[in-house]
Order: structure tokens, then C-alpha cells, then sequence
């Protein structure tokens, strides 16, 4: 199957694939997405700007990547939206980008690893959103598979080793605002989640495009009235956040997300941590002691486990397993 045939199958929820080559097919985008996703530390490191500011030029050489990318495609008719797709592929964009500015705001109030741990209580509210919107049912060894991985996260980041009675006053109460904005942000990225499975077929830039476009136009204010980030290697790094967290990244998500049950989206979910906190250790230097090398190792098994557990299921009940 060519790039052109991939982009325009079908890729309604109420059609997940069942196959086992359709599954890898599905989930290899997702994967690698998501991979991308987990690097994305350093470039916000070493840009070295607020979050505000981080986002919008995310969100703004997010949005000038695809463009060109689905003008060359020839898909600029596929961004016009409809009465049906538009409150879905508004509220979805909208909810994407203040997750994203939640997200780097509670990495200057509290750390990289306590913001990825509780961003990634999402999978949780996945799981539950799909029950109850979309009428998906997960087995219950997945669900145990995402509670699993949960506790190896939290594990493998070392944040039950932070002490945040340690802190000044000043300090402490930015960071339980942090620890807010980090539930509040899981929590519009899981409804984001949600809402994308149920827009089906459409071009898989499409979501990421109008995503970008709704941060570029809300956000602009705030660098114009704190200044820009100084000419040089900062700018560079903020284009990658853009092009290739956000345009090429959420390209490559979306694509396989719409073809995935949100059970098995829960559980790829935890992927970007994972990817993070290796990131973290060869990058920052960051030694891991042996609880955390034991988050890391039951990560791992959950994931493999829930992905062994769903072939398992999808060739002994076929096209009605996960959903």
C-alpha cells in the first residue's frame, strides 16, 4: 500500500484493524510518533523560553510544516471543515493546545519527570472516556496492563523520592499549582484523545493542521508582549518543536490512532514516557538507582503483555475483540 492509499482508507472507529498485518500497520505510526514525542525535553531545554512563548512557536512552525506538506500532497480541500467535523475538530485542537501550554508550565514549576508522570494518568481517563462515549470495551488484561505501566512510571521517574515539604512557601505553592496543571492537561489530552477517534476519515494532517492554526492565532499575544527569544540557536530548536514534534509527530499519531481501540491507544500511550526517560539518561546524565530501572523493566513487560494478549484475543475472536 502506496503513502496515497494509506492516507485515504477508511479510518473509521467503528472499523479498527483486526489483522495482524492491518495492526502493525496501525500501529507503527502511533509508535513512532510517539517515540518523536519522547525527545522532546532536550529541544524545550535548550530553546530556553516560557511556556507560552514555547508553544506558540511550536504551534506556528507546526502549522507552516504542514501546510507545505499537504499543499505538496495536494490535501488543502481535506482542512475545510463541516457542520459535523468542525465542534469535533475545533474542540479537539483547542483542548491539544492547552494541554501542551499546561504541560510546559508545569515543567518550570515542578520537573520534567513529576509533569510526564502526571500527564500520563491520561491512558486512565482514555480507557474510561471509550467506555463511555464510544462503547469500546477493553479486556480487562489491558486495563490491568495500563494500571501496571502506570506504576512503572511513576517508579522508573523517581518522583516518590522528591520531597516537596523540602521547598520554600513561595516554591511549594507553584508546585502543587504545577501538580494541577499537569491532572487538568491529562485530562483535556485524554477528551482530545476521544474526540479524534470519533472524527474517522480524514487525511491524518488534518487534525495536527487546525491544531496548530487554533494555538498560532490564541497565542501570538503573548510573545508579541514579553518579547521574542533572542536570534540564534534558540529559534532553531523551537522549529524543531514544531516540525518535528507537532507536524511530524502528530502526523504519524493521528494516522495510526484512528485505526487503533482506545485500549490499545492507552497502552502505546506509555511509550513517549518511556522514550523520555531514556532520553534522560543518555542526554541530561541522569544515573537511574535500582527502583527506577525495576519502573522501567515493568513498563516494558505491560506494554509487551497487553500487546501479546491483544493478537492473542484478535485471531481466537476476530473483528469483534476490543470493541
Amino acid at each position: 500500500m502506496n503513502t496515497d492509499q494509506l492516507l485515504h482508507t477508511d479510518f473509521s472507529p467503528k472499523a479498527p484493524a483486526t489483522s495482524r498485518g492491518g495492526a502493525v500497520t496501525s500501529a507503527l505510526p502511533f509508535l513512532l510518533g510517539s517515540g518523536l514525542l519522547g525527545t522532546i525535553g532536550v529541544f524545550v531545554h535548550l530553546a530556553d523560553a516560557g511556556a507560552l512563548t514555547t508553544a506558540w512557536f511550536r504551534c506556528a512552525f507546526g502549522l507552516a510544516g504542514l501546510t507545505v506538506w499537504m499543499t505538496v500532497r495536494g490535501q488543502a480541500r481535506a482542512l475545510r471543515l463541516t457542520k459535523s467535523s468542525a465542534p469535533l475538530v475545533l474542540g479537539a485542537g483547542t483542548l491539544m493546545v492547552l494541554s501542551w501550554v499546561l504541560f510546559f508550565a508545569a515543567i518550570e514549576r515542578t520537573s520534567a519527570g513529576m509533569a510526564v508522570v502526571l500527564f500520563h494518568i491520561q491512558p486512565m481517563w482514555v480507557l474510561l472516556l471509550g467506555a463511555v462515549w464510544l462503547h469500546e470495551r477493553s479486556s480487562r488484561q489491558r486495563m490491568v496492563s495500563v494500571f501496571v505501566a502506570t506504576i512503572g512510571l511513576v517508579l522508573a521517574t523517581g518522583v516518590l523520592e522528591h520531597d516537596a515539604s523540602a521547598l520554600s512557601a513561595a516554591s511549594r505553592a507553584g508546585y502543587w499549582w504545577g501538580i494541577a496543571f499537569c491532572v487538568i492537561g491529562s485530562i483535556c489530552m485524554a477528551f482530545a484523545t476521544v474526540m479524534t477517534r470519533r472524527l474517522g476519515d480524514r487525511p491524518a494532517g488534518v487534525l495536527a493542521w487546525w491544531q496548530c492554526a487554533l494555538g498560532t492565532a490564541v497565542l501570538w499575544v503573548w510573545p508579541m508582549q514579553q518579547g521574542w527569544p533572542a536570534w540564534g540557536v534558540s529559534w532553531i530548536w523551537l522549529a524543531g518543536l514544531g516540525l518535528i514534534h507537532t507536524a511530524a509527530a502528530y502526523t504519524l499519531i493521528y494516522k495510526g490512532m484512528a485505526r487503533l481501540t482506545t485500549g490499545r491507544i492507552a497502552v502505546f500511550q506509555f511509550v513517549y514516557p518511556a522514550v523520555a526517560i531514556l532520553i534522560d539518561w543518555l542526554y541530561f546524565d541522569r544515573r537511574f538507582d535500582a527502583l527506577q530501572l525495576a519502573g522501567i523493566a515493568i513498563m516494558g513487560v505491560a506494554i509487551w503483555s497487553a500487546e501479546r494478549c491483544g493478537k492473542s484475543g484478535r485471531a481466537a475472536v476476530g473483528p469483534q475483540e476490543g470493541g
